[in-house]
Order: structure tokens, then C-alpha cells, then sequence
């Protein structure tokens, strides 16, 4: 990752590594920051607050307050990290409560999508000085007003931010409190794209002064984090500098890293040592077709994904159904499953899901936010349960299948998440992913790996499915198939 982001001007990263806490915990949290610890990136956490991200899921691992402490001490944590169950925040849960009282005197990023009113000036008073959710202008400027610091994203499937920046423009909004980041954004985009500097190249596109896009990818992330002797080239800091050849595409000349010297790619990195509660994660019961059946009302709940966001929107539609009544898929609409698979434990739900695409065929990943349990979606069972079979094969990761073989596949067996093969290796075979998901008619105006990861995650509306069922994520509680 280093090496990717590295020659696109990123040198310090504000890192929550709550994906590998989700499946290993403390131990997983342990092992990122040892890995990270002498690379000429300079990478700050956040602690994870949400493992997991709701009650409302299993996931891998669960972290109370408690467990948090053994970490406070280290130079490199900065604060608490994202706090995506705004819900526990609003209703004073104890548990929620004494996370956000440990962290009192340090900064606690904030995730609060389509979060408005009373709700969000609660959300506010409770810590939370940060949001990296926003959507619309209106929800910049309203979050902007409670206090809030605004993280302006682009990632691989979030990718919505040209028209909001295009009117912060207009409207001359003041950016001073205002940052940028990725999230989610693949390895093959960045490689294309770039990083920050992607970010800053759009938003002087739609009209924001060059030296204001300069600040909002260096100067006001590291005010607003309290990190000193970065962010701004000026006696007393630090040599930690990106050259750019001009200030409109933002191409990178050269980068001075962490430890004061030009940045080469050459830099030798220590081969990686891992604990054991990383490996071997997939742990499932025997999945049957039967375990894939869903019986539903003719008229039944379906999630309806939205192109180029995170969002989605809950539709009823008069779907199909065998004698038994229970869901065939049909006229864009395939089948979802989340099943949980950390313990074993045969929690499982299935839904239905549209927008996805793809006919004759299947997907699946154990990259499924936040408690990464394993996500299939598919328009017929059997390449369905060949998927699954194929990721408990290798230890998690992606594979896609159609007509009873696999077309491609992408093992992660760190954690079900990573992997540490070379990049190159990485890329061509998540193309081969993209190209196998394409030809089965999966849409081309957003990636849809990742796009079908975000379907599991209960704390982004308006509706998703958990290993538990389909959860309005909206009023939260569960929506009933029959």
C-alpha cells in the first residue's frame, strides 16, 4: 500500500484499522501497528469504536472500552476512530458512553450519514468532531455549522463528490474546516488516479482555489488532528514535503518522506510477522441449498444499490416465487446472502438485491463491512454455494463464479482481508475479478466488489443485511420477508 500511495505525495496516513479488529480484535490492532512502525509512511491511528459496528451482526471480535486502554499510550494513536452507531450514541448506551468518555480530551471521528437535526447536535455534544458521510452540499454546510470537521471523500464506489465541491465553490464556502480522504478506494484506481492528490485535482476542477486544496490535503488535516510539525513547509517542521510539477493536475515530482529524504520506492520493508488469530479466519458450517431459500410475500423488500454511493434505497417489488413461495431471481434482482464466519455459528440471512446486475452466476467476498462475514450474491444456488466453497478453500478473499466454475479468485488469508503478495500479482488478478463480474453483466459505472461489500453494513442507510436479516438501517430494526 505504501508503495502505491507513496508516489502520489500521501506521506502520513490517519489510519482505523477496525476491518482486521472486526475479525482478530486487540490482537489484529497489535500486529498493524508493529507492521507499521519504522516505514518512511507515517502512519497515526484511530482506535476502533464500533466492533462491532452495530448489535445488530456477528462479528469476529467485540471491543469494549476496557480493551482500548492498553493503547492509549502509544506515540502513533491519535484518538477514537470512526463512530459509526450514532444510534448507541443518541440513546446514551453505557457501552458506547465510556469509549467517548476515554477519549474525552482527543479527537473522535465522527460517521453520521444523512444524520440531521436534534439527532446530529446529539451526536455532536457527544464528541464526535468529525464526518466523512456526507453526500449532498446541504449536508456539508449543516455539519459544518454544528462544528464539525468535513472529510471530502473519493473512493472506488463512494465517488460522489465532483457536484458537492462544485458548490462549495459557487457558494464560496469557507474550507478551513474542511479535509480530504479515500476510503475503500482499490489499489488499480489509486495506481490510475492517484491519492489526496486525486482529491485535490477534483476539487480544483469545480472551482476551488489551488491554495485551498493544497490546505485541505495537508495544513488543515494535520490541524485539526493535532499532529505537529506537519502540514505546512515553514521553520520548525518537519521535512515532510510533496514537489508537484504544476498546480492544476497535480502531478508528483517528487516526495520527501518521513524521515527527511526523497522517497524513492527502493526503501527496503521488513517481511511482515503476523499472529496466529489472523489466519485460517473462515470458519462455516455446512451450506445447503435449502440455507439459500427465502420464502417472501409476492410484494417483498428489496435493497435497491445506487451508483456511485454507499447509500442505498429500500423498494418493494412483485418478484417471482416457486410453488413454495419462495424467491427466484428475476429481471435484475438476485439473491443476497450474509453468512457468519468467524465461529461457525450458522447465523445466516438472505435477501434480495438490485442493482448488481449479474446473470448466470455468482459472487462472493469475506471483505463485507464492518464485521466482514461472508457476502454472496447470485442469480442461481449452485454457483452460489461453489463461490462460498471457493473462499473456504483459501481463507477468504474474492471469487467469482458462473456456470459451476470459477472464473477468477482473489485469497486473502490475512484475515479474510489481506494478503501479502505483490501488488502486481494483486492487480491483475482483481481485474481478472472486474472482467469475470463485467461479463456477467455486472454494471461498469462502479466497482462492483466493492460496491457489494457495503451491503452488509447496518450502519449506512437505508437498508442492508446482516448475517441476523435485513435491517433497516434508517429506524433501525428489522424488516420481516413473510
Amino acid at each position: 500500500f505504501m508503495k502505491v500511495i507513496m508516489p502520489h505525495g500521501t506521506t502520513t496516513v490517519i489510519a482505523d484499522p477496525h476491518e482486521i479488529a472486526n475479525v482478530a480484535g486487540a490482537a489484529g490492532i497489535r500486529a498493524m501497528y508493529k507492521l507499521t512502525d519504522e516505514l518512511p509512511l507515517r502512519v497515526l491511528f484511530m482506535l476502533p469504536s464500533c466492533v462491532p459496528a452495530t448489535p445488530f451482526e456477528h462479528s469476529g471480535a467485540k471491543l469494549v472500552a476496557e480493551d482500548m486502554e492498553q493503547f492509549m499510550h502509544k506515540s502513533r494513536v491519535l484518538g477514537l476512530g470512526e463512530v459509526m452507531d450514532a444510534n448507541s450514541v443518541i440513546n446514551c448506551s453505557q457501552e458506547m458512553l465510556d469509549k467517548l468518555r476515554l477519549f474525552d480530551k482527543r479527537p473522535i471521528d465522527g460517521h453520521a450519514p444523512m444524520l440531521e437535526g436534534m439527532g446530529l447536535n446529539a451526536y455532536r455534544v457527544a464528541g464526535a468532531f468529525s464526518d466523512h458521510e456526507c453526500s449532498t452540499y446541504e449536508e456539508v454546510k449543516q455539519k459544518l455549522a454544528t462544528g464539525m470537521n468535513i472529510l471530502l471523500r473519493i473512493g472506488s464506489a463512494a465517488n460522489n463528490m465532483d457536484g458537492v465541491l462544485r458548490r462549495i465553490a459557487e457558494e464560496k464556502l469557507p474550507t478551513r474546516n474542511m479535509m480530504f480522504c479515500t476510503d475503500d478506494k482499490h489499489i488499480e484506481d489509486i495506481r490510475r488516479e492517484g491519492h489526496i492528490n486525486a482529491n485535490a485535482r477534483m476539487a480544483v476542477a469545480a472551482g476551488i482555489d489551488p491554495i485551498d486544496a493544497i490546505k485541505m490535503a495537508s495544513y488543515n488535516a494535520a490541524r485539526a488532528y493535532g499532529i505537529r510539525g506537519v502540514g505546512a513547509i515553514a521553520p520548525g517542521y518537519k521535512a515532510d514535503m510533496v514537489l508537484l510539477e504544476d498546480l492544476k493536475d497535480f502531478k508528483v515530482k517528487q516526495v520527501i518522506s518521513r524521515f527527511g529524504r526523497p522517497y524513492t520506492g527502493e526503501e527496503q520493508i521488513p517481511s511482515p510477522i503476523l499472529p496466529p488469530q489472523v489466519f485460517n479466519s473462515v470458519r462455516l458450517p455446512e451450506i445447503s441449498k435449502y440455507d439459500l431459500a427465502l420464502r417472501c410475500h409476492v410484494s417483498a423488500p428489496v435493497i435497491k444499490m445506487i451508483p456511485h454511493q454507499l447509500v442505498t434505497e429500500l423498494v418493494y417489488r412483485d418478484v417471482e416465487r416457486d410453488e413454495n413461495g419462495c424467491f427466484i431471481p428475476s429481471e435484475g434482482m438476485v439473491k443476497l446472502a450474509v453468512i457468519e464466519r468467524h465461529h461457525a455459528t450458522g447465523s445466516m440471512a438472505v435477501g434480495i438485491l438490485e442493482g448488481l446486475g449479474i446473470k448466470h452466476g455468482a459472487v462472493a467476498s469475506t471483505v463485507a463491512h464492518d464485521s466482514h462475514n461472508l457476502v454472496v450474491a447470485g442469480d442461481n444456488d449452485e454457483d452460489m454455494l461453489m463461490a462460498i466453497e471457493s473462499l473456504r478453500e483459501c481463507g477468504g478473499g474474492y471469487s467469482v463464479v458462473s456456470r459451476g466454475v470459477v472464473l477468477a479468485r482473489l485469497p486473502l488469508p490475512i484475515a479474510g482481508l489481506m494478503t501479502a503478495a505483490p501488488v502486481n500479482d494483486v492487480l491483475e488478478i482483481q481485474q481478472a475479478l472486474l472482467d469475470a463480474l463485467y461479463s456477467l453483466g455486472a454494471k461498469r459505472d462502479s466497482d462492483p466488489l466493492i460496491a457489494l461489500s457495503f451491503m452488509a453494513l447496518p450502519v449506512i442507510p437505508a437498508v442492508k443485511l446482516t448475517d441476523e436479516g435485513l435491517f433497516d438501517a434508517v429506524n433501525f430494526k428489522f424488516i420481516k420477508y413473510n
